[in-house]
């Protein structure tokens, strides 16, 4: 039952997937007596981690009350969940995707929380392999608190971006379509799909796109369905000329730049990529992940990505519509 209590935190994280840049995914489910009590993901960077808000979701669950506070003020969780009895939670057992950190940033340490609260035990996906946040797991068996590393890969998989991002910039391709593969006619996606673009529009470093797009579909790429200021575009175009009407240019608080230097894919960051056939065939080698959204709907036309490639499926979700598919581009 370990793996599914685990496949059930990844499921949860990838939820979240991207949207706690520059921090990574990750998932949480807390058991009691054979029994799923909590389910959590972190959700944003500087907010409380994954074990923390399904600690405390655990909380509630087993004392039957809720608490008034801000469950994402790592600080304020933490503080709250010291304060019970001793022993609330020492038969308690808690699978996270990821080593939980033991350095302090701008959370308090998730091992030292854990080890202090006494759990009988803890399963992790994956060590954390950036070894400056490592340490979690040692420290809570020093504490004598039973550690079963599973090492999935489907864990490994979940913090890929985050692992790409220390480095260079993590570059996700972004397509919607029909289920008979067309990519024209207006808005295909949901509004719940859509929205999930717009809130990952608003943590990317950059927005990447085509000129040919750029001229021809005379987007707007803002974040209006968030809320959020969106971020800095770059057109990747030979050629400088664009009509000063097209929306893009008009969104207020954000830099527009065109060129056809890619360099600053080196520099860590994420870049979403929003383009047409031209620009994922110009570019295909450059892109790590494919974010497809598919629709359930069969639309007429010929308009379709009439490009060669070939994907490895890491998870596939369902929002209440749309089927969301994460790919990792493989050739």
């Amino acid at each position: 039952m370990e793996i599914d209590y685990l496949q059930l935190a990844i499921e949860e994280a990838y939820k979240y997937q991207l949207l706690t840049y520059p921090n990574p995914a990750v998932g949480a489910v807390v058991v009691k007596d054979g029994a799923v009590v909590a389910i959590e993901a972190h959700q944003r960077a500087g907010t409380s981690h994954a074990e923390v808000l399904a600690l405390l979701s655990a909380y509630e669950s087993i004392s039957g009350k809720t608490v008034s506070f801000d469950r994402f003020n790592a600080s304020l969780v933490h503080e709250f969940l010291l304060s019970l009895e001793a022993g609330f939670f020492s038969d308690c057992t808690i699978y996270v995707t990821l080593e939980p950190c033991s350095h302090i940033g701008k959370t308090p340490s998730c091992a030292t929380l854990i080890e202090r609260l006494g759990l009988k035990k803890v399963v992790i996906g994956i060590l954390d392999p950036i070894e400056r946040h490592g340490g979690g797991a040692k420290r809570l068996e020093r504490a004598g608190i039973e550690v079963e590393i599973v090492e999935s890969k489907a864990a490994k998989d979940l913090i890929e971006p985050f692992l790409i991002w220390q480095n260079r910039a993590f570059v996700v391709f972004k397509l919607a379509q029909s289920l008979n593969g067309q990519i024209s006619g207006g808005y295909i996606s949901s509004q719940e799909s859509l929205e999930l673009v717009h809130k990952i529009r608003a943590v990317a470093t950059k927005l990447l796109i085509g000129g040919s797009t750029v001229r021809i579909d005379r987007p707007r790429l803002d974040c209006r369905f968030t809320g959020d200021r969106a971020a800095d575009i770059y057109i990747y175009s030979k050629e400088s000329a664009f009509d000063s009407d097209i929306p893009l240019f008009s969104v207020p608080n954000r830099d527009v730049e065109i060129g056809s230097s890619l360099e600053f894919l080196e520099k860590p960051g994420l870049v979403l990529v929003e383009g047409g056939e031209g620009l994922l065939q110009a570019l295909k080698s450059r892109f790590d992940w494919l974010l497809l959204f598919v629709a359930p709907k069969m639309l007429a036309g010929e308009l379709n990505y009439s490009v060669q490639s070939e994907l490895e499926f890491l998870h596939i979700d369902k929002n209440s519509r749309d089927l969301i598919i994460w790919s990792r581009f493989i050739s």
